[in-house]
Parts: structure tokens; C-alpha cells; sequence
């Protein structure tokens, strides 16, 4: 009997010590029945536009290759806040709760979320499309993660933006910028254009809201004061830009845009990122993080650096403008309709 209790023992010991070493694995992640990883994370996208959308589309095209593929060893859990940061905070705790191996967050309100939340649980999140990660303190000023948090930023190119809005429109001197003072992207972006604007010639006029509903009032005062618009990255914005751009179109005001997806739908011109592109950059940085090659404390945030011109040949025609050829003839794409 007592040998008889001895072999238990040592077997119970023996599947028990089995058991922790197989567990050295990709934290968070799971194996499946043949012993491959799998995945499981979360998509938190602050806003329902085109640019963020490209964002997450490229996002997993990045993981793809990289050989992290939805419906093979990938389970995607996919949220939008719909521009509200309340339900920001509850789409997180969500992917919290069901044990997310990795949380990617898609614009700044959203990473602030996705941070605040994750960091308690030590969960890595891996941000896109936010334009300033040190004013926005998920980065330190040497670009190095202030935990395990870390992304692409998608910050404009702000003097190669003027240099076109004076090339395509020569006698301009005032530029209105419509914003959201809740996003913390939209006032560096701000402070930047500001400070740059004199060398091209410009005055910024500024039209800042602090939500969604103060728009149509915002944008019917500053098109009375402004010869264009430059539209930013800002979420709130960006989310009623069809509006905008009809109430410009009745005033022939022209509207930059800040990427391709707001040239499409009508915004005159752009230097500015694809941003399905920042998206598969960003989903390269997670896979790293999942197959634990890196830590997200470990990389720094990273940014894509070119920008290209994007033009909409039917809001030229609308406006009585022509892009000038060197533009035109650089262009990454010229669309010749408006899509909405």
C-alpha cells in the first residue's frame, strides 16, 4: 500500500511539472488540437469613417502576413465607439473580461482607453492613427513606450500640406481648421499648422467644438472668414465631412483633405498617407508582440513617413480650379468622381 501511494505521488508530481513547462509559451496565447498558436485580440476603433476603417483592414492584412490569419489561428473580436469615449472605456473592459491576447487601438482616444484599461492586467496594446503618442502620453519624448503600449502614428506632413495649398490656390490667405478640443491630436496638429503657416504665407482660423453637434454652427462661421478649409485626422470631424463639404461647395471654398479617403468623397486635395498602409505596419509591429519575438514596452512608436499628393478632379472642376501639372503629375491618384 505505502509503495502503492509513493508511485501516485510521483506520478501526480511528474504531470504536474509536464504541465508547467508546456505552459512556456506566447503569454496569453492558446494552442489548438495540434499543438499550433492561436490568437485571440481585440479591434477598438474610436470612429465609423474611411480612414479608420483602412486602418483595420490593413491591420489584418499585416497580421496575414506574417501568418496571423482570422479563421485559421486568429479570433478577432471587433468594436467601434462610434466617437463616444464612455463607450470606448466599455469596449476595452469588454476585451478585458475575455481575455484578449492583445488589444489593437485604433485612434488616440481610443489608445487612451485601451492603456489605462489594459495596463492592469498586463495585457500589450498595439496603437494606429494617432498623430502625436507623447502629447497623448502613451509614449515618452525619446519615442519609447511608457509601458506595454506601442503603434504607428499618422502624423501629417504639415509643411508639405501648405506648401501645396499655396501652390494649388496662390492668392489664399487665411486657412479655417475645424476641431475637436477633446482630442488631444487635434490640438498638436493645431499648435503645428500654426506655427507654420507665416513661412507660407497663411493665417490659421481656427474652429474648435466640443462635440459632433456644434459642427454645423462651427463650420457656417469659419467659411465666412476663411478663403479654404484644411480638414485634419480629427475623429469628430471627419465623421460629418460630407456635411462640411456641402456647406463649403455653396460658399466655393475649397476643403483639403489630411489622407485618400477624404479626397474621395470630395476634399479638393491631400499630402497625405494611405492609410491602409499604416495599418498592415502596425499589424507587422503586433505580430512581433504575439509570437513573442518583441515586448510592446520594448519598440518604440513608429511613423510613416511618406506622404504623397492625392487629387479629386471632379471637386477641381466644381471649384473653377486646375491642379497644377507638377502636382498632378506626381499625384499617387487622381479619382474623377466623388464617392459618398
Amino acid at each position: 500500500m505505502k509503495k502503492s501511494m509513493k508511485t501516485l505521488l510521483f506520478a501526480a508530481l511528474t504531470a504536474a511539472a509536464l504541465s508547467g513547462c508546456s505552459s512556456n509559451k506566447t503569454p496569453g496565447s492558446a494552442a489548438d488540437s495540434t499543438g499550433n498558436q492561436t490568437y485571440t485580440i481585440g479591434i477598438g476603433q474610436f470612429a465609423e469613417h474611411g480612414s479608420l476603417d483602412n486602418c483595420r483592414e490593413g491591420f489584418l492584412k499585416g497580421l496575414q502576413e506574417e501568418g496571423i490569419e482570422e479563421g485559421k489561428n486568429l479570433t478577432v473580436m471587433y468594436e467601434n465607439a462610434q466617437a463616444d469615449g464612455g463607450t470606448a472605456s466599455q469596449i476595452i473592459n469588454n476585451f478585458i473580461t475575455k481575455k484578449a491576447d492583445l488589444i489593437c487601438a485604433i485612434a488616440t482616444p481610443m489608445a487612451q482607453a485601451a492603456y489605462s484599461g489594459a495596463k492592469k492586467k498586463d495585457i500589450p496594446v498595439i496603437f494606429t492613427a494617432v498623430t502625436d503618442p507623447v502629447a497623448a502620453a502613451l509614449a515618452k519624448e525619446d519615442g519609447t513606450p511608457v509601458g506595454k503600449i506601442t503603434g504607428t502614428s499618422d502624423k501629417l506632413p504639415v509643411e508639405k500640406q501648405l506648401e501645396m495649398i499655396r501652390t494649388i490656390l496662390p492668392d489664399a490667405k487665411t486657412i479655417g481648421i475645424l476641431y475637436s478640443t477633446s482630442e488631444i491630436n487635434s490640438e498638436a496638429a493645431i499648435k503645428e499648422y500654426k506655427a507654420a503657416a507665416a513661412e507660407y504665407g497663411f493665417e490659421i482660423v481656427e474652429g474648435p467644438v466640443t462635440a459632433a453637434a456644434d459642427i454645423p454652427l462651427a463650420a457656417d462661421n469659419i467659411l465666412t472668414k476663411v478663403d479654404c478649409l484644411n480638414n485634419l485626422t480629427d475623429n469628430t470631424v471627419v465623421s460629418s465631412l460630407p456635411m462640411i463639404l456641402d456647406k463649403a461647395a455653396k460658399k466655393n471654398i475649397p476643403v483639403f483633405g489630411s489622407e485618400i479617403e477624404q479626397v474621395k468623397i470630395g476634399c479638393l486635395a491631400a499630402m497625405g498617407l494611405d492609410y491602409v498602409d499604416l495599418g498592415m505596419q502596425t499589424g507587422k509591429m503586433a505580430a512581433k508582440v504575439l509570437k513573442g519575438e518583441s515586448n510592446a514596452d520594448e519598440l518604440n512608436f513608429e511613423i510613416i513617413k511618406d506622404a504623397a499628393f492625392y487629387g479629386n478632379a471632379e471637386a477641381a472642376k466644381k471649384l473653377g480650379i486646375t491642379l497644377p501639372k507638377n502636382l498632378a503629375d506626381s499625384a499617387a491618384e487622381i479619382f474623377t468622381d466623388i464617392t459618398r
